[in-house]
């Protein structure tokens, strides 16, 4: 394995219940790598995510995701690779009876933290990475949908983590919206972490230009 791979998957049959969707995928993201992960609906993207977060059980091949073997991963042990992951859905799977800094301040309680003044500074810290740092006492319905998917940013990066995952994170935005989490999304990138990034907007492909995974077939091809 590359010794700079935060994701190393070598021939990994990959399951959807009984259903094979992969026979053999093999994929490697470096540190500070931004990928795509693009192909048509149903081609297996969301499912090679969940694999990674260890949603989908890895049984055969490699599969290494942030220093975690996925093949011999315990249960107890999953929590502890989740962390090192930041995971943002198209949906945005926010707390609707809760502000946007206690949305933030669930998670940190749910990862373990103790400390409210360590918390409240965390929580600081990433909302003003995204832009949010005067809409801590809003409520999910008072953003727009932009801002609702900054906080879902804000949300993954609080444990500092090395991989970020994102299903199809600008689908249900605008074009300039979609833009301008387009560029947050680099900056993490630019700041160290790996980014892969499920889409099916082309366009914004080809205005941010980066490294192209496919899933087609039953098979990942590396482009």
């Amino acid at each position: 394995m590359p010794s700079d791979a935060v994701i190393f998957f070598r021939d990994v049959p990959i399951y959807q219940i009984d259903n094979l969707v992969f026979s053999d995928a093999s994929l490697e993201l470096g540190q500070g790598e931004f990928a795509y992960l693009i192909g048509k609906t149903g081609s297996g993207k969301s499912s090679l995510l969940k694999a990674m977060y260890a949603e989908l059980p890895v049984k055969q091949g490699q599969a290494m995701v942030a220093g975690y073997d996925l093949i011999h991963i315990r249960k107890r042990e999953i929590p502890y690779l989740r962390r090192k992951l930041g995971i943002i859905f198209q949906d945005f799977q926010l707390l609707s009876d809760r502000n946007v800094e206690e949305n933030l301040l669930f998670v940190l309680k749910a990862t373990g933290w103790r400390n409210r003044k360590q918390m409240e500074g965390r929580i600081g810290d990433v909302l003003g990475k995204v832009g949010l740092a005067t809409k801590g006492f809003k409520m999910p319905h008072q953003l727009s949908g932009g801002e609702q998917q900054r906080l879902a940013i804000a949300r993954a990066l609080l444990n500092d983590p090395e991989i970020i995952l994102a299903d199809e994170p600008t689908g249900n935005l605008d074009p300039e919206t979609s833009r301008e989490i387009m560029r947050l999304l680099f900056d993490i990138s630019h700041s160290g972490r790996a980014v892969l990034m499920a889409t099916h907007n082309y366009l914004l492909i080809n205005e941010f230009s980066a490294r192209i995974i496919r899933c087609e077939g039953g098979k990942i091809h590396s482009l």
